[in-house]
């Protein structure tokens, strides 16, 4: 039986997780106790326990927002050849990862992750599935497009993460990802179309001039 939304006990557990995806956006995953997001909520601080039997339940449900606002930004960019549009993709969660970052560091956490409760299958599948098929598209020489979405999504989750440790600003000197996604872009997907390839290196100058 699908649960009614204007009911009372529905309206509860979606507060619970409301007030639970703001105060991650206030304060961090450190701020996601039970009773702090009960209190936040205006009820006793067993009632969540009545729709999470545990906290990794609740956290989980709190993590899957962030999957479902990402993928509505992902579902969004409709515009463009395919490597326009895996660009504007790259752009959108790398943006989501600085300016949500409790959120993005709760989507990833790996006690979520190992748990099952998050449903992966339903949350960040369909957007790694939706990437990999842009991928196909953008790179169809590719022996093989979904281990080189997976090579690119690493790529945008280690630029993602040293910004957000500062580890990018140290090495580089600035916080500035588009060098970088851009790099990354033609790695993976070849050099943009009118921009030249890497320049050759000492081994093809020699056989160029071995001819």
């Amino acid at each position: 039986m699908t649960a009614d939304p204007h009911s009372p006990e529905t309206g509860l557990r979606d507060r619970l997780v409301r007030t639970g995806v703001d105060l991650v956006d206030a304060e961090g995953v450190h701020a996601l106790s039970l009773r702090e997001i009960a209190r936040r909520a205006g009820v006793s601080h067993g009632a969540p326990r009545r729709y999470f039997p545990t906290h990794l339940d609740l956290l989980s449900a709190i993590a899957r927002e962030g999957f479902h606002e990402l993928g509505a930004q992902v579902r969004a960019v409709t515009e463009g050849e395919p490597r326009v549009r895996i660009a504007a993709l790259a752009r959108a969660y790398l943006d989501f990862a600085h300016t949500r970052g409790g959120m993005y560091e709760l989507m990833f956490r790996h006690d979520l992750l190992e748990s099952g409760r998050l449903g992966l299958r339903d949350t960040s599948l369909p957007l790694f599935a939706h990437l990999a098929e842009l991928v196909a598209l953008a790179r169809p020489d590719a022996a093989d497009p979904v281990l080189t979405t997976g090579a690119l999504w690493a790529n945008l989750h280690g630029i993602a993460q040293l910004r957000r440790w500062g580890s990018l600003r140290l090495a580089t000197g600035t916080d500035d990802v588009a060098p970088l996604l851009a790099a990354a872009l033609d790695a993976h997907l070849g050099p943009a179309a009118g921009r030249p390839g890497p320049p050759a290196g000492p081994a093809s100058a020699a056989v160029g001039g071995g001819r």
